[in-house]
């Protein structure tokens, strides 16, 4: 008969704490079953012991630092977002039910644990000198291009450097640095609206795109260590600013493994535009070697909850989209992820080429500020050593 752990008990035998022990769950390295009670999980102990001899040091250094970093094994803990059984909590609260109605500016609040109105009341933050000179530059150019060099020359350092001790200060500079990233987006003056009505109010939207803008912004607003995220970690760790969290994270997010993803979605699409059906257009495509940009997502085999909640508040208008993406389906068994959702965002309320991205760097800039303020809680820099496969040197 097999022999169970509690959740305690697994949690303790590997060393961890029992919100590590969930991750490990969410990211399929245990399964976890329903205890007797049915209150609590129970963990197989041959599995348990099995992980546990995976991280003892025993193992080779080149093995440990795939596992960890390649969507494996936990690096740190957070109490900022669990992924767990194809859904996403925010601090607890599921993310999805929060995206029906919560508003930009209240998800912000509670991922950086102030009030809403500390972070958001206060008039709209002034761009720096020259700024609107860099404006006019880049008019017109797609986000993934503009959103950089904007936002690193239209805000500043101080309302959240690390001397910063003021909590009231602190929470109005993160959200002045949200604002200051929406009206860099935007290509307009900061302003105090909320954030979803000052993107409407832009690119010329009714109140339902206006909260279809909402919902995406709070679905992308955090979504534990992606890679950008682990990017605004690692620069608040040496004391950097959180301004300069968000600067690392827009550099991270233009790779095409990451938000850049949306431009490849794009691409993708206006393939299928051209008028082939589209079973046979993405049967080409996958023939010639390339893949589906936007579909599938290793933390939820079962579909990305972000883009079911937004897709399904497009596909009841949009019939020929749902036919292709059960095409897809049809071909490599994934679903759509949020790159995709937010690229079929864009393209349904007719949204500038590039806002895709544009949201989810503006949503992420929420959770790059969660994690950089929860990094300072640490006095520790994120500092891994790297597994060295390069030539030894000779002689003893």
């Amino acid at each position: 008969m097999p022999n169970y752990l509690s959740s305690a008990d697994a949690a303790a035998r590997l060393g961890v704490s029992r919100q590590t022990l969930y991750a490990y769950v969410s990211r399929g390295l245990l399964h976890a079953e329903a205890g007797d009670s049915h209150r609590e999980s129970r963990y197989l102990a041959d599995e348990v012991e099995r992980l546990a001899g995976q991280r003892t040091r025993g193992r080779k250094p080149k093995e440990v630092a795939k596992a960890t970093l390649s969507w494996g094994l936990p690096v740190l803990e957070s109490a900022i977002t669990l992924i767990e059984d194809g859904q996403m909590y925010y601090r607890g609260v599921n993310a999805v039910t929060l995206a029906q109605s919560a508003s930009v500016e209240t998800v912000a609040a509670h991922l950086w644990q102030c009030e809403a109105e500390a972070a958001f009341a206060g008039p709209a933050p002034r761009l720096a000198d020259g700024v609107a000179g860099l404006l006019a530059q880049h008019r017109g150019q797609r986000a993934e291009a503009s959103l950089l060099p904007l936002f690193t020359a239209a805000s500043d350092d101080d309302a959240t450097a690390l001397w910063q001790r003021s909590p009231e200060r602190q929470a109005r500079g993160c959200g002045d640095l949200v604002r200051t990233l929406a009206a860099c987006l935007l290509q307009a003056p900061p302003a105090s609206a909320p954030i979803h009505e000052q993107c409407a109010r832009a690119w010329g939207l009714d109140a339902d795109g206006a909260d279809l803008i909402r919902m995406a912004l709070v679905l992308c607003a955090d979504h534990e260590l992606n890679a950008s995220s682990f990017t605004a970690r690692c620069i608040a760790s040496t004391g950097a600013s959180l301004r300069a969290g968000i600067v690392g994270g827009l550099a991270a997010l233009t790779g095409g493994r990451h938000g850049g993803t949306t431009a490849r979605g794009e691409a993708l699409w206006d393939e299928l535009d051209r008028g082939e059906e589209a079973g046979a257009a993405l049967r080409e495509r996958l023939a010639r070697g390339e893949d589906l940009p936007g579909f599938g997502h290793h933390l939820y085999p079962g579909g990305d909850p972000r883009a079911i909640a937004l897709l399904g508040r497009i596909l009841p208008q949009r019939p020929a989209w749902r036919q292709w993406i059960d095409h897809a389906f049809a071909l490599v068994g994934l679903r759509p992820s949020v790159d995709f959702a937010l690229v079929a965002v864009r393209r349904h309320l007719g949204l500038p080429v590039g806002a895709a991205f544009g949201l989810f760097a503006l949503g992420r800039s929420i959770g790059w500020l969660a994690h950089g303020l929860e990094q300072r809680g640490s006095q520790s820099v994120i500092r891994p050593r790297a597994a060295y496969t390069g030539i030894r040197p000779q002689g003893g």
